[in-house]
């Protein structure tokens, strides 16, 4: 006789849904292209990316925090004016969806209070994050102008060393050019704080994040890090790391990344790995010119790699946090259509296997709610709090 998988517990999972189902489920990168933000092809399709707006309702992933990457280049000011373009387009790419594809669908969120009130109406919410500041180039007033445009967060640097601030990649090539954050990097973290802007410790170096919590008046994020102690990269954060982060009142938003959350020595041929040319969809490859990617009825689901992280293994890295820091300082991401997903949760479409995961470890409601969007929504709050203080006197 063979053997059979265990039921699912029918009781079980229904309470994880009422409970999936009554909180605001917030994730805190997800990658776009901005050949999916047109009239003719966009998030209100079910394209073969992993977010957007179908998959985001089948999964009842409520906020999604649009990303406007990009890739380290040359610290030229040819360099700096090619990535001033490149993220002026993906601002513009969400402004387009929210306020003229798609406004009954999806809104744009400025605040946390935001967040709350577009989910509330029972539209998708758009956040836009700023992945490496690289495109600030060398000129101050554009944090400004980022933050006016949208960006609500915005890590000092990506892959790479720049202009403000050392990369993690610098752990393998042994340099770090700046000794962590730089004069104008510093000048950065202070105008942002001043601004009301998150900032995001998830790609620096360590030293860069030891460096940025001394620095800001604020609380940090990592938008998208594992934990070190389960699985050694340079991504990921170590115990004094996440101390620190707690010490600051951050919060971690502990990343669904395969290779991120389960090291593995034959990783799937790459795929996936920042500064490779695309993420687990090809989002960071399109070009302008490509075919709409519309998911096909008859999509075939790719085989499933028996070493690749599952959603137990990602839940036992925010298990391990909140051991180690408390419930308050932990959070969740995806990093989806950048190289992002694990087996369970591979597109915002299962986001709700996390919750059942959370619920079948014995999380309550009340921590599921912090998990997801709680702990995210009080950092934004207390950073916002700490820029009116600033502005207040004159600073």
């Amino acid at each position: 006789m063979s053997a059979q998988a265990p039921a699912p517990d029918v009781a079980l999972v229904a309470r994880a849904r009422a409970i999936h189902e009554r909180v605001v489920t917030l994730d805190t990168h997800n990658d776009i292209e901005p050949s999916h933000f047109t009239a003719g092809c966009n998030y209100t399709q079910r394209l073969t990316t992993q977010v957007n707006l179908p998959k985001m309702r089948d999964g009842g992933l409520d906020v999604s925090f649009m990303i406007a990457y990009v890739g380290q280049g040359p610290l030229t000011d040819e360099g700096y004016a090619n990535a001033y373009r490149q993220v002026v387009a993906k601002f513009d790419a969400v402004h387009r969806l929210a306020e003229q594809i798609a406004p009954r669908e999806i809104g744009l969120a400025l605040t946390p209070d935001d967040v709350l009130r577009i989910a509330k109406s029972g539209r998708t919410v758009a956040v836009i994050g700023i992945e490496n500041g690289y495109p600030i180039g060398t000129d101050i007033r554009r944090v400004r102008e980022f933050y006016e445009r949208g960006g609500r967060y915005l890590s000092l640097a990506h892959n790479g060393h720049n202009q403000l601030s050392d990369s993690n990649t610098g752990e393998n090539t042994n340099d770090a050019p700046n000794g962590g954050v730089s004069p104008l990097g510093r000048e950065v973290i202070a105008e942002m704080n001043r601004l009301g802007m998150m900032l995001d410790v998830s790609h620096p170096s360590k030293a860069s994040m030891m460096q940025t919590v001394a620095l800001s008046k604020a609380p940090i994020i990592a938008s998208h890090s594992a934990v070190r102690t389960l699985a050694n990269h340079s991504r990921n954060m170590d115990d004094e790391q996440l101390r620190a982060l707690k010490k600051n009142g951050g919060v971690i938003q502990v990343v669904a990344f395969a290779n991120y959350v389960k090291v593995n020595p034959n990783p799937e041929g790459g795929r996936g790995r920042r500064g490779t040319g695309g993420g687990a969809n090809g989002a960071r490859g399109t070009t302008e010119t490509s075919p709409c990617p519309i998911e096909g009825a008859d999509a075939t689901p790719a085989p499933i790699n028996p070493d690749r992280a599952t959603v137990k293994d990602f839940v036992d890295h925010i298990d391990y946090a909140v051991r180690l820091i408390g419930i308050d300082h932990v959070g969740i991401s995806s990093d989806f259509d950048g190289g992002g997903g694990i087996t369970g949760w591979n597109s915002a479409a299962e986001t709700f296997n996390v919750t059942l995961e959370l619920v079948r470890r014995g999380y309550s409601e009340e921590d599921i709610g912090k998990l997801w969007s709680g702990n995210l929504l009080r950092v934004w709050r207390e950073v916002e709090k700490v820029a009116r203080t600033l502005q207040a006197e004159g600073k």
